[in-house]
């Protein structure tokens, strides 16, 4: 198994979370067209937005990242990003630690599973 699956958590800052919300449904438009995106969406608690989303190797993830970057860098000065989890086996974190050091992000090693 090569995928790789982001775990991102954004607080909301007071008084944005209608803007953020809004901001949501262009995430997933933007994504819908990416040809290594296995599942995307987002979940709500309050003012915390996460989430979930897949890919099919670490190449699909960096194609993500550059083609939603405007957006990101929307969503960052509506909120915080308080905790990033990344999923995958370690040859495809290998490739994304120098992209993705810098977000601080928890790696996570692939270790064993089921996929259908």
């Amino acid at each position: 198994m090569k995928s790789v699956s982001l775990h991102p958590y954004f607080k909301v800052h007071p008084g944005n979370l209608d803007t953020a919300k809004a901001l949501l449904r262009e995430f997933v438009d933007k994504t819908s067209a990416e040809e290594k995106a296995l599942y995307y969406e987002f979940t709500l608690n309050g003012d915390e937005v996460f989430c979930r989303e897949a890919y099919t190797d670490a190449d699909g993830v960096l194609t993500h990242l550059t083609n939603v970057g405007a957006l990101l860098d929307r969503m960052l000065t509506l909120s915080s990003l308080v905790r990033l989890e990344i999923h995958g086996p370690a040859e495809e974190l290998a490739k994304l630690k120098g992209p993705l050091g810098s977000l601080n992000p928890a790696w996570f090693e692939y270790q064993c599973g089921i996929a259908r």
